[in-house]
């Protein structure tokens, strides 16, 4: 694989140690970004799968503490978001039209950590909308020996609206040619950062973590995204519900649900870890839906419990032939304009 190098976002006088960043480009010839923190003496490598409306910058005071414990960190860009090309004209809203398409990306990221030739073993990292995908992933083989899941998006809290509600308004946008269009309470074509005050927000009860998620959003609104459009709804109620109907795979799991969880939903969460033999259900007390940049208290919660599973399975895997699988599980129809 060919690496080119991409741009990397960071501020002047930050103390953290900068990312290397390169473009990919999937199956279906879509340029995706993937930024890489390298540990000093790496013992192991860290796939990291961002959330929706989320861009690799984010996660590097997560690489910071990540790489001093001697872990390789790589983090990409998905189809639609952040760095990576977009899926239609209107770049605000966050889209897409089948769930599959993803795993392209999956698939890319997985050929490029092999070809940089990253300490083994590999271990996944998934927040929120990085969950499906990142389960998904899993039933294909990714070949990793741990998965820990924050706030998994298993399904969505689409309270008030009844799931079928969403799943008729979805439908109807379609027919009418609006699919592409940022569903009724999604966000529109704002910016949740800067649309929201840091009183109600329902990521993070970290000022600190806030105002640099704000002054991100603010100094580089090219990374941000809209609401969700109503084809990415639609493919994301199916995925969760075609994800609820399997089986989970055999992998030493731990997934991490903050008490104040109020955007994907908690009960899908609490179902699938209690039908997950491997699995262990941490539900960390006062943390909202972004564990990852929570008040420290809850934070280190999150990473006691990650570096434990992480020392426990330690030892380097063959890493396991996943290319035809993902390959297998993209639509045959994918295309860089997602419809």
């Amino acid at each position: 694989m060919t690496f080119s190098p991409a741009p990397f976002h960071q501020f002047a006088g930050s103390a953290e140690t900068p990312a290397e960043a390169f473009w990919l480009r999937s199956d279906d010839d879509l340029r995706l970004r993937i930024a890489l923190w390298r540990a000093e003496n790496p013992t192991a490598t860290v796939l990291l799968f961002p959330g929706r409306t989320e861009y690799v910058e984010k996660y590097a005071p997560v690489a910071a503490r990540l790489t001093a414990e001697g872990l390789n960190v790589l983090a990409i860009d998905w189809r639609g978001q952040g760095m990576a090309d977009r899926l239609q004209d209107d770049p605000r809203p966050g889209h897409i039209t089948d769930f599959a398409e993803y795993q392209l990306d999956v698939l890319a990221m997985v050929e490029a950590a092999a070809d940089l030739d990253l300490a083994e073993p590999w271990h996944l990292l998934a927040h929120s909308m990085g969950g499906a995908i990142g389960f998904a992933a899993l039933l294909n083989g990714l070949p990793v020996q741990t998965a820990t899941f924050s706030a998994p998006m298993f399904d969505i809290n689409h309270a008030p609206m009844p799931r079928f509600v969403a799943i008729a308004l979805a439908a109807i946008a379609g027919r009418l040619g609006r699919g592409g269009h940022a569903a009724i309470g999604t966000g529109g074509g704002g910016n949740y950062l800067l649309d929201e005050t840091f009183r109600r927000n329902m990521l993070t009860n970290d000022a600190e973590a806030w105002a640099r998620l704000l002054r991100e959003a603010a100094t580089w609104p090219e990374l941000t995204l809209g609401g969700a459009s109503y084809q990415w709804v639609a493919a994301a109620l199916n995925e969760c519900q075609r994800l609820a109907d399997a089986d989970a795979p055999d992998i030493p799991t731990l997934i991490t649900l903050g008490s104040h969880e109020r955007i994907v939903s908690a009960p899908a969460i609490r179902n699938r870890a209690a039908s997950w033999p491997t699995a262990r259900l941490l539900e960390i007390d006062g943390a909202q839906h972004e564990v990852l940049f929570e008040a420290p208290l809850q934070r280190e919660q999150f990473y006691e419990a990650f570096l434990e599973i992480v020392a426990t399975q330690n030892s380097p895997a063959q890493p396991q032939a996943i290319t035809e699988t993902l390959r297998d599980e993209a639509p045959d129809d994918a295309s860089p304009a997602g419809a």
